[in-house]
């Protein structure tokens, strides 16, 4: 059974920095495509970033990139998502999901910022908050 367990949420200041974790059981990381979404109060599920089986390539949403950094550890089997210059519209939930279909992979590539259709597995979520 696929697990996900996110950690590492919680309230940081305008321009402070936080690292999420994912940490994984049930499968290993790279034989899926992984990737991170949120959710903001009232708002849809955003794609945030994504990282294929290969590792080798990464996509992120227009807003965060620059600042957020998607990672992997496959012999722990943790997701990571770094995050810099955190400010006020980056609070949500944030969620780390499993594709295990390819529906966002092309020959073990993230081809494109994720989709949430796209992704069967998630974990329960945690809460960034950024506030003064």
């Amino acid at each position: 059974q696929l697990r996900l367990v996110e950690s590492g949420g919680g309230l940081v200041q305008p321009g402070g920095s936080l690292r999420l974790s994912c940490s994984v059981s049930g499968f290993t990381l790279d034989t899926v495509t992984m990737a991170w979404f949120r959710q903001a109060p009232g708002k849809g599920r955003e794609g945030v970033s994504c990282i294929g089986k290969s590792g080798g390539r990464t996509e992120y949403a227009d807003s965060v990139k620059g600042r957020f950094t998607i990672s992997r550890d496959n012999d722990r089997g943790i997701l990571y998502l770094q995050m810099n210059s955190l400010n006020a519209e980056d609070t949500g939930v944030y969620y780390c999901a499993a594709d295990q279909l390819d529906r966002n992979s092309r020959y073990g590539i993230c081809w494109t910022v994720p989709r949430q259709e796209w992704y069967e597995h998630w974990g329960q979520g945690t809460q960034v908050t950024v506030s003064q």
